[in-house]
């Protein structure tokens, strides 16, 4: 009887045991799913907009009070054809593919037709279109200016009564704060996508530009094509960032955008609207993230490097040296490049900021008066040329770009249209120094020579990333 005993309890441990490694085999292939609950009516929400219980999460106020500020752009371009010839291209006036047609948002500034938008939304845009969304009423809007180093676009209509939108600052977000994004994806009007502030200070090296300004706000809710130059918005409904990118491999939303911050849009825009261009104050450095190793090394918890002093600020010259921390900027703490570039993008020249410095183990205070583009403390104003014919605006180098491309002449051309430069694949930011082989300075004396020249013409100048070209073509 013993052993009967003895037996059914050894058969059931040995069951016991097999039952309990079958389980252990489920659990270790199969991890279960770690599932969050939904909050219930009673859950408290701790970020820097929500103080409340669930209930006051309301996406709807917030996307009633900004969507007749966002509007749709959609732009016309003409695209050639290009044929080889000789040294270059053969531009025939039968050279015309078609016209071109992309799509967009942008965001109303004020109730007389201000807009804000993309520059790369506008670019080489020969007709652009604009639809208000509570009105549906379509509007052909001006070109007031443009800042290719922020990716952005100021735009007039001729309407008044429109709903501007409400500016909340940018440096009040918060990461994990609740946000939306509103524009035209896909050309579907008025959309509206929510997510929350994923990061903030990203520089995502997308601004194609000489000095680029990148700082943008990362957020998880949907952007996709034609989102760009929409609101970003929080759950006041007041704009925090004009969305302008998305991290993706297929073109479409996989889950990360990015916003140009409001104060910098509010910067760019005043500055458009006052001046024709942007006031941009140069420090006369060049900087650099500092990574964990050379943290330690240097004994710095935060800042950026300065790699080197390019001679744009006297001031500076004499005031800072390469190998120098920047720890803060105006008493603030600086965490990477993006937020020195950000703080740098607020300023004008003629303004004096105070920086304290690490070097050889001393922390140093100092004040440096800003520059402009020519290397004095005077704001500047728009005086390029606009040529009709040839599609751009032109203007002289200035003293920066001299120095940066170790000219000592040449014409910048921007904003290219419809007409011969377009023809010949001239893009924004190039710089013609020499025509048929004589020199040129003079945005006037060069416009005139592009218009009226006949025949074959040779040109010699500098793209916006530094390199030389050489281009011949044939005007009929």
């Amino acid at each position: 009887m013993k052993k009967i005993y003895l037996l059914i309890l050894f058969l059931l441990m040995l069951g016991a045991s097999m039952f309990g490694a079958y389980l252990f085999n489920i659990w270790f292939y199969n991890p279960p799913q770690i599932t969050i609950n939904q909050p219930s009516d009673n859950y408290l929400y701790n970020t820097s907009s929500l103080t409340k219980n669930d209930s006051d999460v309301n996406f709807v106020k917030a996307s009633k009070k900004c969507t007749p500020s966002v509007i749709f752009i959609k732009t016309e371009s003409q695209q050639y054809r290009r044929s080889s010839f000789f040294w270059g291209f053969d531009f025939d006036p039968f050279g015309r593919i078609g016209k071109v047609a992309s799509t967009g948002s942008g965001v109303i500034l004020s109730e007389d037709g201000y807009i804000v938008t993309n520059h790369h939304v506008i670019k080489n845009a020969d007709k652009i279109q604009v639809v208000v969304s509570d009105t549906k009423k379509s509007y052909i809007a001006e070109l007031i200016g443009a800042d290719p180093s922020s990716d952005l676009a100021l735009l007039k209509i001729n309407c008044t009564n429109l709903t501007p939108i409400q500016f909340s600052s940018s440096d009040d977000v918060e990461i994990g704060e609740w946000v939306l994004a509103v524009g035209n994806p896909f050309n579907l009007t008025s959309t509206v996508t929510a997510g929350i502030v994923s990061a903030k200070g990203r520089n995502i090296n997308i601004v194609n530009n000489q000095f680029p300004i990148e700082s943008f706000i990362q957020t998880d809710a949907a952007i996709n094509p034609g989102n760009s130059g929409g609101a970003l918005v929080n759950l006041n409904g007041d704009l925090i960032g004009v969305n302008t990118a998305i991290a993706s491999k297929t073109g479409s939303y996989v889950g990360y955008g990015f916003a140009i911050p409001s104060n910098i849009v509010s910067k760019i825009i005043e500055d458009l609207k006052q001046y024709g261009i942007i006031q941009r104050g140069f420090l006369g450095i060049d900087v650099e993230d500092i990574d964990g190793d050379m943290a330690e090394k240097l004994q710095v918890n935060n800042g950026v490097l300065i790699k080197r002093v390019n001679f744009r600020n006297e001031e500076s010259n004499k005031k800072l040296e390469a190998g120098d921390i920047v720890v803060k900027f105006d008493g603030k703490l600086i965490e990477a490049k993006s937020n020195f570039d950000e703080f740098l993008a607020f300023r004008r020249p003629g303004d004096i900021i105070n920086l304290e410095i690490f070097r050889d183990g001393e922390l140093i205070n100092t004040n440096i008066v800003l520059v402009n583009k020519e290397g004095t403390t005077e704001k500047l104003r728009k005086q390029s040329l606009f040529s009709e014919n040839l599609g751009g605006e032109f203007e002289p180098i200035s003293r920066i770009d001299k120095q940066t491309y170790g000219i000592e002449y040449g014409v910048k051309v921007t904003n290219i249209t419809n007409g011969k430069l377009r023809q010949m694949n001239i893009t924004d930011g190039f710089i013609f120094t020499r025509i048929n082989n004589k020199a040129y300075s003079s945005a006037k004396n060069l416009i005139d020579k592009l218009e009226n020249h006949k025949g074959q013409i040779r040109i010699e100048g500098i793209s916006v990333n530094g390199s030389k070209q050489y281009l011949s073509f044939t005007f009929r």
